[in-house]
């Protein structure tokens, strides 16, 4: 009994640690996005960034703006304004929709994929900001040669474009965004390696280490 007491003395410490560190993040993990309207793609983090500013666009603005990140996989010139159509009793107006679809088929012949749609709620709405902009925001780190993943890279994607998004519809209204992502490559793959490194922790806390640490825990109880 002393001995799998002083054995397991050194890992108690080590997995106390890890839960402290991980606590925010598994928290994080259960509160819902407010602005993602469909989520297939986006983790923890990601969302709570995504979150924060688009609180932040309609408290200063009055504006909405929602994403639809969505693994399907879209056929060939599918229609994603009639497909939008399905949450809009979910919408506030006004609001821009950003429809992110990798899965989506472009040209079956030539196996492209991933498309982008952004639906306002009016025409005046459509005026406030850059179509052009906001996706290339997505499709400038989707594009990246690296070792990341794709869901990774995804992951940085979306929110890159749902902060220019956001920027803009400020800006047109004469506001500035506090918590928005300047829009530099550097800063990108930071957050792409923070955003990467946050879900492998959790993977590595929920499936491995807290298992161990509560086998270890009821074995000490039962001793």
């Amino acid at each position: 009994m002393n001995k799998a007491k002083l054995g397991a003395a050194p890992f108690k410490g080590v997995f106390a640690i890890l839960a402290l560190c991980l606590l925010p993040l598994l928290l994080n993990a259960k509160q819902l996005s407010t602005h993602l309207i469909r989520n297939d793609l986006v983790n923890f983090e990601a969302s709570k960034l995504i979150d924060t500013i688009g609180q932040e666009l309609e408290e200063k603005t009055g504006l909405h703006a929602y994403i639809v990140a969505t693994n399907e996989h879209f056929p060939e010139r599918f229609n994603l304004v009639e497909y939008s159509k399905q949450y809009e009793a979910k919408l506030s107006k006004p609001y821009v929709l950003f429809i992110f679809a990798p899965y989506a088929t472009i040209i079956a012949k030539a196996k492209e994929r991933g498309r982008i749609g952004i639906i306002p709620s009016s025409q005046d709405v459509k005026k406030m900001y850059d179509y052009d902009k906001v996706r290339d925001a997505a499709i400038e780190v989707v594009a990246l040669k690296d070792s990341n993943t794709d869901e990774a890279k995804f992951n940085v994607g979306i929110v890159q474009a749902y902060s220019e998004l956001a920027d803009e519809l400020a800006q047109a209204k004469g506001i500035k965004l506090t918590n928005t992502i300047p829009d530099e490559m550097g800063l990108m793959l930071t957050i792409l390696r923070v955003l990467v490194y946050t879900g492998t922790l959790i993977v590595l806390w929920v499936f491995i280490l807290r298992p161990m640490w509560l086998k270890m825990k009821n074995r000490q109880i039962n001793e």
